[in-house]
């Protein structure tokens, strides 16, 4: 198995996962929040799916987008779990398709901004989205917990 392959896996592994966690939620909870400056549950959604194109972009694009309140307001825009979830797939789509058509020199090539992650290869970038994402897998849980729901079990 290639790397691109074993990187490939871990990003479908984690949207597989998120889907399984967020599966719980109706159209109805997407605006909940357990305290107004807090993510609401689309805002969690939306804001995992910009991560991970933040990722990709800052590694194979156009560099790290450090207007981090614009991205925050982005994700808070989101008021539908209809518009998140189609994000959520679309952002994982894409980066499983830009690792899919990497050779090997691409993910051994330095991310070249180096504002984020100076001196790591682009294939770097996929166990941080893997892991925020995770972070917000485990954040929309207690969520779900404080709505009187329980998320399924991801791992089956």
């Amino acid at each position: 198995m290639s790397q691109a392959d074993a990187l490939v896996i871990q990003l479908k592994t984690s949207h597989k996962y998120m889907k399984s966690t967020i599966s719980i939620f109706e159209e109805e909870d997407a605006g909940f929040a357990p305290q107004p400056e807090l993510y609401t549950v689309a805002g969690h959604i939306a804001h995992a799916a910009d991560s991970v194109e933040w990722f990709v972009e800052g590694a194979f694009g156009g560099g790290w987008n450090l207007d981090f309140d614009a991205l925050i307001a982005t994700a808070r825009a989101v008021e539908t779990l209809e518009e998140a979830n189609a994000w959520l797939d679309r952002a994982f789509e894409k980066a499983i398709a830009t690792f899919e058509s990497a050779s090997a020199e691409d993910l051994a090539g330095t991310i070249p901004d180096e504002s984020i992650m100076k001196g790591a290869p682009r294939a770097a970038i996929v166990g941080p989205i893997v892991d925020h994402t995770a972070h917000h897998r485990g954040a929309l849980t207690v969520y779900a917990r404080l709505l009187g729901k329980v998320a399924p079990m991801p791992y089956s």
